[in-house]
C-alpha cells in the first residue's frame, strides 16, 4: 500500500472516532454524563465504530490505487460500506449491549463519518497532486523501457512517485526519445552528482539487454550517498501488484525476497482457510440450500443434478475435484472443454444469477475444508487448459507452488480471463501473490472480494 493511501486511511479513522464524540454532543450537548454512566467511557465505542468503518471502507475497494470508479461510484461505495458497517455494528451491540451506542448517536456518528471522508478525499486529491511529496525517480537505462512508464497514465498508477527522467546507457543513446522531451539528463560528474542535484529518492535500472554492463562504481556511490537502486522489475511489480513477465528472469526468483514456504506461513494459511471456510458454510447454508432448491426446479430434472465435480490442477500440480453448484445446461461440454464466455449460451437462467453473485462457488468451501485448496491463491484451471498455457506462457507452472484459491490477488486485480492472453496477464498477479503471499495479505484479499460480490465485478 502506497503511502498516501494509508495516511487517507489513518486520517479518515481518526475521523470516524472523532465523529462519535461529534455525535454523543450532538444529541447529548457537551454534558452526556448519562452516556457515560449507563454504558461507560464513550471511547472504547469510538474506536469500535471507527474500525469497523475502516474496514468496511477497506473491504469496498476505497483503499486500493486499483480503484477505477468516478464520484458517483465512489459515493455509492461509501453508502454501501456505510450499512454494512451499520448492520456489523447492530449485531455487536446486540451480542454485547454494554458497548451500546445509541440509535439517534449512530446515526449522527454516520451521516458525520460519511461527510468527513468526502471532506477527506477532496483534500486527499488536491494534495496528492503535488508532486513535492512523492519520491523522486530517476531511470538509468534503456528509453524503450519508457513505453511501461507511459502506459501508468492515471494519476493512481503513479500515487507513491514522480518520475523526474532518465539518464541513457551509453549503448542507448542513438534510440528515439521523443517521449521524454526535456526530461533527458546527461550525467557528466556521475550518477551520484546528478541524483544530489535534481533531489533523487530512487534510482531505477531498467536496461533492455541485461548483458550491458553496469555502471556498478556509479550505483555504489548512489547507493552509499542515501539514494536508493532498485531493478526495473522490482520497481514495477511495487508500483502494479503484478510481475511483469516481459522483465522476469529465473535469477530474480531465485535470489530475490519472497516465495516463502516456511512453517509459520503453512500453519497461518491453514488455520485461516479453516475458520473462514468454516464461519462462511454456517453463514451461507441457507442461501446453499435455496440454490440447490432453485437449481433442480430450473434444470434438475432433467438429469443433470445439483453439484457438478469437474478436474482441476491443484498444489505441485496434483489434479483434485473442484465441486460447483450446477450453472450450465446438461452436456454443455459435450464439444469438449472450452473457455467460458461472456453471455455464454450454456448457462442455465439460474446459473446466470449465482454466477454473477458468486453462489456456484460457495461448494468450493468443502474442497477448502478437504485440503485441496486454500481460501486465497490463484485459479484453479483445468488440466486441458494448463497443458496449453504452460506450452505457451513462461513460469506458468510456477502459479501452482501454492494452493489455488476461491478468491485471489488475480481476481481482484484481472477481469475473467478466457484466452491465453488473458491468462497470461493474470499470471503477472498470481506470481505477485506467490512471491508475496502472508496473512495480513490474505485476509486483505478476502475483505476485497466483498467489493467484487456486491459490485458483480468480472462474472460470467
Amino acid at each position: 500500500m502506497h503511502l498516501p493511501v494509508v495516511t487517507l486511511a489513518i486520517a479518515e479513522f481518526t475521523a470516524f472516532v472523532l465523529a462519535v464524540y461529534a455525535a454523543v454532543v450532538l444529541r447529548l450537548g457537551t454534558d452526556h454524563s448519562s452516556i457515560v454512566a449507563e454504558n461507560g467511557a464513550v471511547w472504547p465505542r469510538a474506536l469500535v465504530f471507527g474500525s469497523s468503518m475502516t474496514v468496511c471502507f477497506l473491504a469496498l475497494g476505497l483503499y486500493t490505487t486499483r480503484q477505477r470508479a468516478g464520484a458517483v461510484g465512489l459515493g455509492l461505495r461509501m453508502i454501501i460500506a456505510s450499512m454494512v458497517a451499520t448492520a456489523a455494528l447492530a449485531t455487536l451491540f446486540y451480542a454485547a449491549p454494554h458497548m451500546k451506542l445509541g440509535r439517534g448517536v449512530l446515526l449522527a456518528a454516520l451521516a458525520i463519518s460519511l461527510l468527513a471522508a468526502v471532506a477527506a478525499r477532496i483534500i486527499a486529491s488536491r494534495v496528492g497532486a503535488l508532486e513535492g511529496i512523492k519520491r523522486r525517480v530517476l531511470v538509468y537505462g534503456s528509453s524503450v523501457q519508457l513505453a511501461t512508464f507511459n502506459r501508468m497514465r492515471r494519476r493512481s498508477d503513479r500515487a507513491g512517485y514522480h518520475l523526474v527522467g532518465m539518464v541513457l546507457h551509453p549503448g542507448d543513446a542513438d534510440e528515439p526519445i521523443d517521449q521524454l522531451n526535456d526530461r533527458v539528463y546527461q550525467a557528466p560528474n556521475g550518477l551520484r552528482a546528478l541524483c544530489l542535484e535534481l533531489g533523487i529518492d530512487q534510482l531505477v535500472v531498467a536496461l533492455q539487454d541485461r548483458r550491458q554492463a553496469l555502471p556498478v562504481k556509479e550505483l555504489l556511490h548512489c547507493r552509499l550517498a542515501g539514494v536508493s537502486v532498485v531493478e526495473f522489475i522490482t520497481f514495477m511489480e511495487r508500483e502494479t501488484g503484478r510481475i511483469q513477465l516481459d522483465l522476469l528472469n529465473p535469477s530474480w526468483i531465485i535470489f530475490g525476497q519472497g516465495f516463502r514456504r516456511d512453517g509459520v506461513r503453512l500453519f497461518t494459511a491453514r488455520a485461516l482457510d479453516f475458520v473462514a471456510s468454516g464461519v462462511l458454510l454456517v453463514i451461507a447454508s441457507p442461501i446453499m440450500l435455496l440454490a440447490m432448491l432453485a437449481i433442480w426446479l430450473d434444470d434438475g430434472r432433467k438429469g443433470g443434478g445439483v453439484f457438478y465435480r469437474q478436474a482441476r490442477v491443484g498444489y505441485e500440480g496434483k489434479i483434485f475435484h473442484l465441486t460447483k453448484f450446477r450453472s450450465m445446461r446438461v452436456n454443455a461440454e459435450a464439444a469438449g472443454a472450452q473457455w467460458a464466455q461472456k453471455n455464454d449460451p450454456r448457462v442455465t437462467r439460474v446459473g446466470g444469477f449465482m454466477r454473477k453473485t458468486r453462489i456456484d462457488e460457495l461448494p468450493q468451501l468443502l474442497n477448502v475444508l478437504k485440503g485441496h485448496m486454500g481460501f486465497v491463491g490463484p485459479r484453479p484451471e483445468r488440466p486441458e487448459f494448463v497443458v496449453e498455457l504452460e506450452s505457451k506462457i513462461p513460469f506458468y507452472a510456477y502459479r501452482h507452488s501454492v494452493k489455488p484459491g476461491i478468491t485471489g490477488w488475480a481476481q481482484l486485480c484481472y477481469p475473467y480471463g478466457s484466452s491465453v492472453e488473458d491468462a497470461a496477464q493474470k499470471l503477472q498477479y498470481d506470481l505477485y501473490y506467490v512471491k508475496n503471499h502472508n496473512l495480513l495479505f490474505d485476509i486483505t484479499i478476502l475483505l476485497q472480494t466483498v467489493e467484487v460480490v456486491l459490485m458483480g465485478k468480472g462474472a460470467r
